[in-house]
């Protein structure tokens, strides 16, 4: 069978990798053409798209790249039309792929989405289009079903969170290894995760660094995204006690001591490596006085959204300072601190049900389509 899936961010990537190996099991002829980055093309099918052209953040920043977008909508229509797909899996990334979603319905493609749209966020009144536009749901955080079910009557299914699989799937470990190969120390490592767009990384990077000098005891590093290259990163660079490693966050996070995590999934996975973090963010002010005003949840990142509780600090705006920073940071490096957070992520990946989301995907879509 022929599958098109579109994942417009580096998290989809993740998962949209994740997710075609299981459908490779489950379909071994299948035909799998995509919009992704570098581990879904390392799978297999055919890249129509890398995310690194499609990734833009914030309000104001839309409206300035509004045309690309409008020219990528266009040519991703044309490329289905094309390819003329059993079925397309769109994978997060909601203000390009309920557009998609909406022609794909009315031409009678089969539409499934894999990893909601966080309309319990903000845009709840996408719930219309959804039950509109899109066959199946698979949803990926506890509260998620029942807010879809309960409250908007709409079926889904809860298949459990991708990031278990992907850290379950990590290769074994060698920490000294990594530290040899990669030229670190043998101080604690403070791993910095300032987000994959140039966007975010050029407003979270200058403040992240800004308080270096006062944790001498501790070696910083950059995790690299692997979208960006290190002339990118080099423009903050100044000091010789901040190292740079890309496309190895995951091996960056068994090694670290502690984080400073832009918010989104890496807030998680930082969680899921039981490394104790602070959450920071910070938009262009025009982007955050309008996000202010239609984002009504308690916290944005998705250990304390999914716990309910703020389990990890979150400095966001004007609270993201090198004072508050530097606080927060001592803070975690406290034995007790250290040990009650590391409590409430057992708890957090408790909640989050156990490995097979991707596996459990796959199922699901080969058996709705082979009916």
């Amino acid at each position: 069978m022929k599958y098109y899936i579109i994942a417009g961010e580096a998290s989809g990537d993740l998962h949209g990798s994740n997710l075609m190996k299981a459908l490779y099991e489950e379909d071994p002829g299948a035909e799998i053409r995509f919009w992704g980055g570098d581990l879904m093309q390392k799978t297999g099918g055919t890249l129509v798209k890398h995310y690194r052209e499609l990734a833009f953040m914030g309000f104001i920043e839309v409206i300035f790249n509004l045309k690309t977008i409008l020219n990528n909508i266009k040519f991703c229509k044309k490329d289905i039309s094309e390819f003329q797909p059993d079925v397309i899996i769109f994978i997060d990334y909601p203000g390009f792929n309920m557009r998609i979603a909406q022609w794909a319905k009315e031409l009678h493609y089969k539409t499934h989405y894999y990893i909601s749209p966080q309309i319990w966020a903000w845009k709840e009144n996408r719930i219309t289009a959804i039950k509109r536009d899109v066959d199946k749901m698979f949803v990926i955080l506890p509260f998620e079903k029942n807010f879809y079910e309960d409250k908007h009557h709409f079926p889904v299914e809860f298949v459990g969170h991708p990031l278990i699989d992907a850290i379950h799937n990590q290769p074994a470990f060698d920490e000294a290894v990594f530290r040899k190969n990669n030229q670190l120390s043998e101080k604690p490592i403070i791993a910095l995760l300032p987000g994959s767009r140039k966007q975010e990384i050029t407003k979270m990077l200058s403040v992240m660094l800004s308080i270096v000098d006062d944790f001498k005891d501790y070696q910083f590093v950059i995790a690299g995204a692997p979208s960006q290259d290190f002339e990118f990163y080099q423009q903050f660079i100044s000091n010789k006690n901040i190292k740079f490693i890309s496309n190895k966050t995951y091996d960056l996070l068994q090694s670290s001591t502690a984080a400073l995590v832009t918010s989104g999934t890496a807030t998680l996975e930082t969680a899921l490596f039981k490394v104790p973090e602070v959450v920071c963010y910070k938009g262009s002010w025009a982007s955050y006085q309008i996000a202010k005003r239609i984002i009504t949840l308690k916290y944005i990142s998705l250990v304390n959204l999914i716990m309910d509780e703020e389990v990890v600090t979150e400095l966001i705006q004007n609270d993201c300072n090198t004072k508050r920073i530097k606080e927060e940071l001592q803070k975690l490096l406290t034995p007790d601190s250290r040990q009650e957070l590391l409590k409430k992520y057992d708890i957090l990946e408790q909640k989050l049900g156990g490995i097979g989301a991707s596996k459990k995907t796959a199922k699901l879509i080969v058996a709705d389509l082979k009916k």
